[in-house]
């Protein structure tokens, strides 16, 4: 769907991006889903999927927030499913961050989901300008709170903005639509913290 939707390889340390890409065939797959189907339900061409599923582009932050939907899945959860066993110790130094060039979104997955528990830590840095949508939650009625810790922050959840500073935290349960913008001067980073319901 156009370079909005894609990226040039990342840099992959350890295979990643190749373990995401083959983990998103396999959940095609576990659904017996064409790529048609799942072209149809994330309104993303059957080309870019195909090229995604194949490691040959990185998916961008909205991309993957669609497959997410679709799949039912947090985005940390779908990360976490292409790691091995995750720890209970993680330190700063091994937490898996993820990349998104072209919007300006670093995403560090600071406390990793894991099926025994409903929780997860994220946090998030926005270069200024940056600005990302999502369509809809992951999973339905997840809980977030967002706490801005350097630097300013614009969510959008659903027609409700809300403008946040250094210190403040909102918090919501997700139903519908979300935007996260940085407005500048500075880029933002912040905690999400997610709990599924």
């Amino acid at each position: 769907m156009g370079t909005s939707e894609e990226g040039p390889p990342a840099p992959d340390s350890g295979g990643m991006e190749a373990r995401l890409a083959g983990r998103l065939a396999e959940l095609r797959g576990e659904r017996d889903w064409p790529l048609e189907e799942l072209a149809r339900r994330t309104g993303v061409s059957r080309s870019t999927l195909s090229r995604l599923e194949r490691a040959e582009i990185s998916p961008t932050a909205a991309l993957l927030g669609r497959l997410c939907a679709v799949y039912g899945r947090t985005m940390s959860q779908l990360l976490a499913e292409v790691e091995s066993e995750p720890p209970q110790l993680v330190r700063a130094d091994r937490q898996a961050v993820w990349r998104d060039e072209a919007s300006g979104f670093v995403r560090r997955s600071v406390s990793p989901p894991h099926p025994g528990l409903r929780g997860e830590v994220v946090e998030g840095t926005l270069r200024p300008g940056a600005d990302i949508s999502y369509d809809g939650p992951a999973v339905p009625g997840m809980e977030q709170h967002i706490w801005v810790l350097e630097g300013a922050l614009e969510v959008t959840v659903g027609s409700s903005v809300h403008e946040l500073g250094a210190g403040d935290c909102l918090r919501f349960r997700l139903w519908d639509r979300s935007r996260f913008r940085c407005p500048g001067p500075g880029p933002v980073r912040y905690a999400l913290v997610i709990v599924l319901p």
